[in-house]
């Protein structure tokens, strides 16, 4: 049998050593891995790998603010009149305003049937006429029975007679008179009108009711005025003089400005508040209703301030935070500056402004919008201010 060659032989499968296949699947391994940072790579080239966000600084300003009370209260007519029928069991014949008219004072508000009035006043001064006639004629006796008794033809007996019947009939006509006077003014009464200018701001009149004394017809607003009656403690109240201006907002948000009228005199035992009593001008009555329950604010003088805008004091955790803007050499990154988180206390807000009364200095740089998404020690962009 002769050898086989090689070349001509059937073939092997070639295998490469142990430690060569251990050589390469490390290799293979490692590739597509990061590499590591250096240990000695600077803070700073961490921190610029983070993105910035582009920010514009303000800086505290000072202000003269009011000095506010607040105080609730509800709102109510200055004096509210009550007009009724001064004349019994007649009927209501026609009734010309409603409620929310405005109206003037000696404005006819309703008018009830006179007829029965008119009958007696012609009545009245029918027997008035009578009256007359018969104390013309009574004079005229007195007169004759003077110049008789002058002439001794009467005695002063008879005289005296005629003397009496003249003084009766001269009381009659004032009787009759008086009773004139009584039945015209009873028919003046049968014209419901207006006491003052006014609102009516309730109507119980109906065409056709029987009128009773007494009874309510109408409601009026005297001069259509509205005073706020504010409930403040007692120890406020000492602080709060007339003349101290006041402002209003109503439940719709509009804002309404009045003066302090008068206080009461006393203390509500039971809640320990007093009333203020605040005049509110003409106009707040397409504002305000009588009834209406209004906030509002008692300005009690200025004060200096210093004052942020709102949007750069942020609310966390029930504290209030500004993000101050570091100086130079903080280590931040050329372009950025470093801020940081300052709590402070606020006090007044008007507007869109807050006033800052503690922790933070009058020359301190804040962020001014967009501070509610930043952290203590972010790098920022700063920019100018639109």
């Amino acid at each position: 049998m002769s050898a086989t060659s090689p070349s001509t032989g059937p073939r092997r499968g070639r295998f490469l050593p142990f430690p060569a296949l251990l050589l390469a699947a490390a290799a293979l391994s490692g590739c597509g891995q990061p590499k590591e940072t250096p240990a000695g790579a600077p803070e700073a080239a961490k921190q610029a790998a983070k993105p910035a966000l582009t920010v514009s600084a303000v800086t505290p300003e000072s202000a003269e603010w009011p000095r506010l009370l607040p105080a609730a209260g509800n709102v109510a007519a200055w004096q509210e009149t009550v007009v009724g029928a001064e004349v019994a069991n007649y009927r209501l014949a026609e009734v010309r305003v409603n409620v929310g008219d405005t109206v003037r004072r000696g404005d006819l508000l309703a008018r009830i049937a006179d007829d029965g009035l008119a009958a007696e006043l012609a009545e009245a001064r029918a027997a008035a006429a009578e009256a007359q006639a018969v104390l013309a004629e009574a004079r005229a006796n007195a007169e004759r029975a003077r110049e008789l008794v002058a002439k001794r033809f009467y005695s002063a007996q008879q005289a005296g007679q005629y003397l009496t019947a003249e003084q009766t009939a001269a009381a009659r006509v004032e009787a009759t008179r008086a009773r004139v006077r009584s039945v015209e003014l009873r028919l003046s009464y049968t014209r419901v009108v207006a006491p003052d200018d006014g609102v009516i701001s309730a109507r119980a009149a109906t065409v056709g009711s029987l009128t009773v004394p007494g009874q309510e017809l109408f409601r009026l607003i005297r001069g259509g005025r509205l005073e706020w009656r504010a409930e403040v403690t007692a120890a406020e109240l000492e602080r709060i003089r007339p003349g101290t201006a006041a402002v209003l907002t109503s439940p719709a948000g509009a804002t309404v400005r009045g003066v302090v009228r008068s206080s009461a005199p006393t203390v509500d035992a039971q809640t320990r508040n007093a009333i203020v009593y605040v005049d509110l001008p003409a106009a707040a009555g397409g504002t305000l209703r009588a009834g209406m329950f209004a906030r509002g604010e008692f300005e009690l003088g200025r004060t200096p301030a210093l004052t942020l805008p709102k949007g750069a004091v942020v609310l966390r955790e029930g504290f209030a935070y500004v993000f101050r803007i570091e100086g130079e050499g903080t280590g931040a990154p050329a372009g950025l500056v470093r801020v940081t988180q300052v709590k402070v206390a606020v006090g007044r807000r008007a507007g869109e402004r807050v006033e800052v009364t503690g922790g933070l200095e009058a020359g301190a740089r804040v962020v001014a919008t967009g501070a509610g998404f930043l952290a203590d020690g972010d790098l920022v962009r700063l920019v100018a201010a639109p």
